[in-house]
């Protein structure tokens, strides 16, 4: 049969991986960058002024995504792609790993579930933005990968991704530990499971590994901990935050702070839903929503590693829907192990149905793969996505495009004057930091001299601006994201007149008043 044909051949992997990487590379700029983007570039820019990044425990995210970010800078330039590259491969490597769950539950069970995060809506969008969760789902990976290696095994390599998973946990953000306790809670429920339904791989294998090898491990992973969070050892007090960052974190996810969603958000995410438009009716991760159901008859698996999976991913989903404090971009952090049991389908179905489920599953990876082409390529920045979630307009593009293609064709066009009046202009400081008199006012605060080469301003903030400006500017309207009032912006016209071709300009100031001419007497 071709399908059993098909799952002998070792070249089916790279496919996957392949797949995997075109559609997180393809068009990889296509979209600006997001708010946390910007937040995360500009936190680089502070570690090239300071030296080291300077960890605070009330912004609960871990260093290794900045230092990492800093490397792909220095090595690529301080652009879009050097800024999302290290998040893509990354995310590939997710793919990666779970073809490494082979071993554990079966090649055609670990295929399924990497050709189904390969071409994930989620996996693959959240897989284009250089975000911190992309990390927290490896190293989780990683993390489980190396358990259930140990148990399955007892080799040398598993310690190492128990190990390395752990520690890159820890230096990725403080939502570890909610996997961490999830990933020991399970371990006496799936002792139940297994009590009530034996299965045959019960019994932990006999380790090979040695105590010196234990030791090398915790040595090298406590070693990156205290590495990066002393930024280098030169801020010993961010090693602190470790344990103080937990106030603010456990505070933020019981109130919500804005993000404040229902239980239930996650299933709306993963499955059908009317609040959303047509092209999404289906929903977003059809074979993440499978993969949870099925979790129902995990006490039918005859594989242990499937069994602590699926105990593990129910488990990581009720402790997510408890916090009030939801993002959609988490979904990649815990939805990963019911990939594993959508892939299992065809072990739980009896031979006469298992051409039916590999059909089932081929429809569902098709409906997928068309809508993570959808979303990832023609609606990446539109607000009626729930995955772009306070993205970055396209209307970004009207004010750095002018400023990017002048500054390129002669660098002294980075030292023009910008001033952005108004709250919240991320991700433009990080795109316009290269420009030196770029100022930014909030609240109640105003340049001394309004004119500029180029002015962004709030709304409620118009009217003020202009009655001081006395140059000739081209006006255009741009709104930043959704859930912010537009900006109105000016470009002047001795400058960006070649962008304006036969246009007049469209607001004129006032010009200064002329000093009246004292004529000297006779005498």
């Amino acid at each position: 049969m071709w399908k059993a044909r098909l799952a002998q051949t070792s070249w089916t992997p790279w496919l996957i991986l392949g797949l995997a990487a075109f559609l997180r590379l393809f068009l990889l700029g296509i979209k600006p960058p997001h708010f946390d983007e910007g937040i995360n570039g500009w936190f680089v820019d502070q570690v090239i002024h300071n030296g080291f990044y300077r960890y605070d425990p009330t912004n609960y995210h871990g260093p290794l995504h900045f230092y990492v970010l800093l490397l792909s800078e220095s090595l690529l330039g301080r652009n879009l792609w050097a800024l999302r590259l290290p998040v893509v491969l990354v995310s590939i490597g997710c793919v990666w790993l779970t073809l490494k769950f082979e071993p554990l539950v079966g090649r055609n069970v670990s295929r399924i579930a990497a050709l189904a995060m390969a071409v994930s809506p989620g996996f693959v969008f959240y897989g284009r933005y250089a975000i911190h969760e992309v990390w927290l789902q490896f190293f989780s990976t990683m993390f489980i990968l190396g358990l259930l290696g140990l148990w399955k095994s007892g080799r040398l390599n598993y310690l190492w991704y128990a190990g390395m998973g752990m520690a890159g946990m820890i230096l990725t953000k403080e939502t570890y530990a909610i996997h961490l306790a999830c990933a020991v809670i399970a371990i006496p429920v799936l002792m139940v499971s297994c009590a009530l339904s034996r299965v045959p791989d019960a019994k932990p294998a006999k380790q090979t590994w040695r105590y010196i090898d234990l030791a090398m491990v915790l040595g090298v992973g406590a070693a990156a901990i205290i590495v990066f969070y002393s930024g280098t050892f030169l801020n010993w007090n961010g090693v602190k935050g470790l344990y103080q960052a937990f106030k603010a974190w456990t505070e933020t996810g019981a109130a919500g702070h804005g993000h404040e969603k229902p239980w239930d958000y996650w299933l709306k995410l993963m499955g059908p839903s009317l609040e959303r438009g047509r092209a999404d009716f289906l929903g977003y991760e059809l074979p993440m929503l499978a993969g949870l159901i099925l979790c129902v008859f995990c006490q039918k698996f005859k594989n242990l590693s499937l069994r602590y999976l699926a105990i593990y991913g129910v488990g990581t989903l009720i402790a997510y829907s408890y916090v009030k404090y939801k993002t959609p971009w988490c979904i990649i952090s815990f939805g990963w192990p019911f990939l594993f049991i959508f892939g299992a389908v065809v072990l739980l179905v009896r031979p006469k149905h298992l051409q039916l489920a590999y059909r089932a599953v081929g429809v569902l990876l098709c409906i997928s793969l068309g809508s993570s082409v959808w979303l990832n390529y023609f609606r990446c920045s539109s607000p009626d996505e729930p995955y772009a979630y306070v993205q970055t307009y396209n209307d970004i593009f009207k004010l750095t495009e002018p400023l990017l293609t002048l500054a390129k064709r002669n660098p002294a066009y980075y030292h023009l004057t910008g001033h952005l009046i108004r709250t919240s202009t991320y991700p433009l400081p990080w795109m316009l930091g290269d420009f030196d008199r770029v100022g930014y006012y909030e609240g109640g605060n105003m340049p001394g001299n309004v004119d500029g080469d180029f002015l962004l301003v709030q709304q409620d903030k118009i009217k003020d601006v202009e009655s001081k400006l006395k140059g000739k500017y081209y006006t255009d309207t741009v709104t930043i994201r959704n859930y912010q009032d537009p900006s109105k912006l000016y470009f002047k016209a001795e400058v960006f007149k070649e962008f304006f071709p036969g246009k007049a300009p469209d607001f004129a100031g006032k010009p200064p008043t002329a000093k009246p001419t004292v004529t000297p007497g006779p005498g």
